[in-house]
């Protein structure tokens, strides 16, 4: 029996080579994909109890503590809430927001292909769900409402709270593809360095 699995095992056991930069381009994808999105009023929208909340974004926003009298649903166009959004600067902050997001997933992506530009992507993509996941302890609407249902708060995350909860496999992959980068690194080292005192001792040699 294991005769027959041996090699699709090897295969498996082998297959890092391609799941790192797999990785990278998965990242990647999301980082560019939800980036964009930022500029999308719906996406600007539904990340406002987010950043209204959060100690460290909730000063871009105008009105942040009025926040709950605009919310919308997905889908759903309110041009009085929209105005409102406009006026607490919800979609300026939120084409930031995408801008930087698309930025990372650039760099991330450029690992690929360079390992300097690749460790910059990598690292801010390991370091954004620490950010993310904070959203867990600041954000009301991250848990199931007190609405009737014997099922609410801690530990009932809401559809938001399940949303910002994946960004733990966002934080492991980041962690990979930094370490993989800083290996690249400490590899190409050493060959500079040896390359450098090549050189060094033939320059010393004294002509003949």
């Amino acid at each position: 029996m294991i005769g027959y699995l041996r090699l699709p095992l090897s295969w498996i056991a082998h297959s890092d080579r391609v799941g790192i930069p797999l990785m990278r381009v998965a990242i990647a994808i999301v980082f560019l994909w939800i980036g964009a999105l930022k500029f999308a009023p719906y996406e600007a929208d539904s990340i406002t109890p987010f950043v209204a909340n959060s100690p460290f974004m909730s000063f871009f926003y105008e009105h942040p503590a009025e926040y709950k009298a605009h919310l919308t649903r997905e889908g759903e166009l309110k041009p009085a809430e929209r105005a409102w959004q406009t006026a607490n600067n919800t979609y300026g902050f939120s084409d930031g927001l995408g801008t930087v997001e698309i930025t990372i997933g650039l760099l991330t992506l450029l690992g690929v292909f360079s390992r300097r530009w690749g460790i910059v992507g990598a690292t801010l993509s390991f370091l954004t769900p620490f950010v993310t996941l904070s959203f867990l302890i600041t954000t009301p609407e991250a848990w199931v409402s007190a609405l009737g249902d014997a099922q609410h708060g801690f530990p009932y995350l809401s559809g938001g709270g399940r949303l910002v909860l994946k960004d733990v496999i966002m934080l492991a992959g980041g962690l990979l593809i930094m370490a993989d980068s800083a290996r690249a690194f400490l590899e190409a080292r050493p060959f500079a360095k040896l390359q450098t005192t090549t050189a060094s001792k033939t320059s010393t040699v004294p002509a003949e």
